[in-house]
């Protein structure tokens, strides 16, 4: 899978699925890109591994052929361009509350005169990369119409866990809170012809996000995977 085709079917509304990686290993990297994901996310907001460890990781991705994406540690031109510079071909961004926050996100992800991106990645992509706004407080909400206007904004994310505690409700699909909420993330996002994308702890919970309108998908964590996996083994070899 190329750069282009994979920017491309996001931007067009294709459904793609993709893993998170949280353990910064090449064979975890590779073995997660290598089971059929359309995408691996490099988690640099709360996983274990950092900007040094994006070229190896990156091309372990590409390898097991799944692109690369990158969720940075904060909505900073320094973070989202030495991501872009080691390898990832867009950019998952937190911690954006407002759409002058986007509009500042997407100069970071384009060169001059549409951006202020600084030229010169040593593994950066000739293509113009996914720029991709997370949805997670209240605020970010309420000016979700306007940071979904804002040419450059490729699509929304949203993390479930952190917008159920900036809404002070249960981690929970069908919280009477947090439904509300995300269906009027999917709604908005199809009203304005952006994908919208959400982070699913399993693969019947990606699915029934997909059946409401998501179209960036997160279906699987390397971390829980092994975890629940290990603990599902374990329990029937005790039993």
């Amino acid at each position: 899978m190329t750069t282009t085709t994979f920017c491309d079917r996001v931007r067009d509304g294709d459904v793609v699925f993709g893993g998170w990686l949280s353990i910064p290993s090449a064979v975890s990297a590779r073995a997660l890109a290598s089971s059929g994901v359309d995408y691996v996310c490099v988690d640099l907001q709360h996983g274990g591994g950092g900007e040094p460890h994006l070229p190896e990781l990156t091309s372990a991705i590409r390898a097991g052929g799944a692109a690369p994406l990158g969720r940075v540690r904060h909505a900073h031109p320094a973070d989202i361009g030495r991501a872009l510079d080691l390898g990832c071909d867009g950019v998952i961004v937190p911690n954006v509350d407002s759409a002058e926050q986007a509009a500042a996100v997407v100069g970071a992800c384009r060169f001059p005169p549409d951006g202020y991106r600084s030229a010169g990645g040593v593994l950066a992509s000739s293509e113009l990369p996914l720029c991709i706004i997370m949805v997670e407080s209240r605020r970010a909400l309420e000016e979700l119409p306007q940071t979904l206007a804002l040419p450059g904004v490729d699509g929304v994310y949203v993390g479930p866990r952190d917008l159920a505690l900036a809404l002070g409700c249960p981690l929970d699909p069908d919280d009477p809170v947090l439904r509300p909420a995300l269906e009027r993330v999917w709604a908005l996002a199809a009203e304005a012809g952006k994908p919208a994308g959400v982070h699913a702890t399993s693969g019947a919970l990606a699915r029934r996000y997909r059946d409401s309108g998501c179209r960036i998908v997160t279906v699987v964590n390397d971390n829980a995977a092994i975890k629940q996996a290990s603990a599902a083994e374990l329990a029937q070899a005790k039993g």
